[in-house]
């Protein structure tokens, strides 16, 4: 099995750059995952893993190989190696390169009477994955991302979403594509906006709906306000008018799913 030991490696800084842009992700096709229950749920996910780096001294190679299969090339390193690599404080002792995933509109595979989630232009990749846990606790169809401003494989997506950017299904388009989408699909459009708007937990979400939310500082653009079946609103009792994306889209899917008479 193979061995690097040294942070200077060629192939140790190539992982470095995968990390650090998103340029490197793009050319490659190909991200880092590091954790063992992500590289669990990027392989349920149907995630390819093309190499796993791992140390000796903290996991065995059949720890590991129970963990990521063994379809990858194994690569054997050093401590020093591996915090390099390692993104965040906590250790594993595990790195894998994986392949990204096409994330094109056409590709989502949705039941009759789907629910989705589609966030617009979300910037911070801690809001983003705390969506995403989300939509995965509550078993979501599908998260779409219109207008992404960060890139899907970003590491502190992978690192804030636990897993869950693999356990969803995903898509990208422009806001454009995501409504047209939408609605060659049936699904109707409830866009959480201050304007013209209706208490969230009045409409009925047990036909195909998708829950829309914006960006904090500005909300959603203006196609989706025009194109909503029903702009709807959660109401405020304090002083502010708006609460955390990630809490607020958390809040409308949960009353969906309590509609379709979701179990605990």
């Amino acid at each position: 099995m193979k061995q690097i030991t040294s942070a200077q490696n060629p192939y140790i800084k190539q992982l470095v750059q995968l990390q650090e842009k998103a340029k490197a992700r793009r050319q490659s096709g190909t991200f880092i995952i590091e954790g063992q229950r992500e590289l669990e749920l990027a392989r349920k996910g149907g995630y390819e893993l093309e190499t796993v780096l791992f140390v000796p001294e903290m996991l065995s190679e059949t720890e590991v190989s129970a963990i990521a299969g063994t379809n990858p090339d194994y690569i054997q390193i050093s401590r020093e190696v591996y915090q390099k690599l390692a993104y965040r404080d906590t250790t594993e002792g595990v790195i894998a390169v994986a392949k990204t995933k096409s994330l094109v509109l056409a590709d989502l595979q949705l039941k009759e009477n789907p629910l989705v989630l589609v966030c617009e232009a979300t910037e911070k990749p801690g809001n983003l994955g705390a969506m995403l846990r989300t939509a995965d606790a509550a078993r979501l169809d599908a998260v779409i991302i219109a207008n992404p401003k960060t890139d899907l494989y970003n590491p502190n997506i992978v690192r804030s979403s636990v897993g869950c950017l693999f356990t969803n299904q995903i898509a990208t388009g422009t806001t454009d594509e995501v409504i047209a989408f939408l609605k060659q699909k049936n699904i109707s459009i409830y866009s959480a906006t201050l304007q013209d708007s209706a208490l969230y937990h009045q409409q009925d979400y047990t036909t195909g709906s998708a829950l829309v939310v914006g960006t904090e500082a500005t909300g959603l653009t203006q196609a989706w306000r025009d194109e909503s079946t029903r702009n709807i609103i959660i109401p405020m009792q304090g002083e502010i008018d708006s609460m955390n994306v990630s809490v607020a889209a958390a809040i409308l899917i949960f009353e969906a799913k309590r509609q379709r008479d979701f179990k605990l």
